[in-house]
């Protein structure tokens, strides 16, 4: 039993948003983020290498179908974020959904919760520290550097950064974002100024007959746009971060909305659109896994240094994941540490009000990531990238469940909703759970890795069962203390 639970079994049923009691883990944050900040992460987390970088094996097995596979997904994500953003301005935490797993599922619900965030980001951040050795070595002059120092190197550079102070993050992302976003924005000019004037590419005059004449919009049928689902979901991972960043803002009842509320046509902007200009610009056929779509266009047409300008630009989208995730797993795991779930290490926090505890411990499971780069080079990226895949549709499902628990509470007179709401409750919640649950499901369909990570579940599940007899005590024993603390 938590605090929040202590709280709101002691309490009489509340009516106001504003009296509900904070989590024990929200002591001693600043609240340095600023709008701009917030606004940056979460445009920041719309973005990354799933579109620079892997439209372009998508776009070759999928078809020009593909924008609709980034619709679908992406209107499913904005559902998630939505219901986050609405537990947000219910009571904002920087331990976001663990603290209201621990609310509205229990401790069980925290520690599930919690434990895989964790396996997502620090998976994710073994494949973001491979991914940028690798788009390093792309230059002749990190060629001799060995990859696992060169990931070492970038694992050493983010977690300075991260534990300077929450406004140096901030601004770290704000910059990497502003990047991502002019990239895209500078491509899209020109993918629309070579349609307009009809400018050959490839060989090719762009235009729907680019579409028409290579097979359609699905030209190898529905099924590989069906499989492809999984892979998309990926791409949106991080937009929960909005949820982690608002409890560090001075003002997360203006901001969070604003923020939730334009994720939506980002994702039909950048996403859905960049995909059907390269559709028209090239043929699916062209485009490759082994390189960002965009440089196929931009090397089709002659314009120099593409390569060098975006394997810049998606090194960027990696340095700026990683950063994410040293960050929100920080928050995470002090969350879960002053609840008793998580090791009391990673409660600590240091001048500058970083808690610097659990950010050490996601490096710790990176170096191990680094020696991953170091004995297998060629398959570390897509070891671990699976993996991280079933700590971010578990987390979506997590987040959705807490939403429906915490409407059911509200229909119940127990607490009031805010008026920024996820419209459609219960359809929107239990639609989303069963798209994701599907997307999970297909990763049967890839025998060579899919299947096997799919193979994980079980051992994962032992391991977290294991884990919790292992902390059961100390987390009930955390509990009974905060309760005479508040009875006193």
């Amino acid at each position: 039993m938590s605090k929040d639970a202590v709280n709101t079994a002691a309490a009489t049923p509340r009516t106001d948003a504003a009296q509900v009691p904070a989590d024990a883990g929200d002591a001693g944050y600043s609240k340095d983020l600023k709008a701009r900040h917030v606004n940056m992460i979460a445009i920041g987390g719309a973005i990354g290498t799933g579109l620079f970088l892997g439209a372009g094996g998508r776009l070759h097995n999928a078809g020009p179908a593909l924008a609709i596979a980034y619709l679908v997904c992406g209107v499913f994500a904005f559902f998630v974020v939505r219901a986050l953003g609405e537990l947000v301005l219910y009571r904002p935490s920087s331990g976001s959904f663990v603290s209201y797993a621990r609310e509205f599922l229990g401790e069980k619900g925290a520690y599930v919760a919690g434990w895989m965030y964790f396996l997502n980001w620090s998976t994710t951040g073994i494949a973001d520290i491979t991914a940028i050795a690798l788009y390093t070595h792309y230059w002749s002059l990190f060629t001799d550097i060995p990859q696992w120092v060169l990931a070492l190197i970038a694992l050493a550079v983010v977690l300075a950064v991260n534990l300077i102070s929450v406004k140096i993050f901030g601004e770290m992302e704000f910059w990497f974002a502003i990047i991502k976003v002019a990239t895209l924005v500078g491509f899209m000019l020109i993918g629309i100024f070579l349609l307009a004037t009809q400018h050959e590419v490839g060989g090719h005059t762009p235009g729907l007959s680019v579409i028409t004449d290579n097979g359609g919009v699905l030209p190898h049928g529905v099924m590989p746009v069906v499989l492809v689902m999984q892979g998309v979901i990926f791409a949106y991972a991080a937009l929960e971060l909005v949820g982690v960043a608002a409890g560090e803002t001075a003002e997360p009842e203006k901001v969070v909305p604003r923020a939730v509320n334009s994720i939506m046509w980002r994702v039909g902007l950048f996403y859905v659109g960049s995909v059907v200009l390269l559709a028209l610009l090239l043929p699916g056929s062209v485009y490759s896994a082994d390189q960002s779509p965009f440089v196929t266009v931009l090397s089709k047409i002659g314009v120099p240094a593409a390569g060098d300008v975006m394997n810049l630009v998606v090194l960027t989208a990696a340095m700026s994941s990683l950063n994410s995730g040293l960050y929100s797993t920080g928050r995470i795991l002090r969350s879960m540490a002053m609840a008793g779930s998580a090791p009391k290490f990673t409660a600590r926090m240091n001048r500058s009000q970083v808690p610097y505890g659990g950010i050490l411990l996601t490096c710790g499971v990176c170096v191990l990531g680094v020696g991953l780069n170091f004995l297998v080079p060629a398959q570390a990226f897509e070891i671990v990238l699976n993996v991280a895949s079933l700590g971010i549709i578990s987390t979506w499902v997590i987040i959705m469940i807490c939403h429906l628990v915490f409407v059911r509470r509200a229909k119940a007179g127990l607490i009031t909703r805010p008026t920024f709401r996820l419209f459609g409750s219960p359809v929107t919640e239990i639609a989303t759970i069963a798209f994701l649950l599907a997307c999970l499901a297909m990763m049967w369909n890839d025998p060579e890795v899919g299947r096997k990570t799919l193979l994980l579940i079980p051992v994962i599940a032992i391991m977290l069962v294991a884990g919790w007899y292992g902390v059961r005590r100390r987390v009930s024993r955390t509990a009974d203390q905060e309760l005479s603390r508040l009875t006193k």
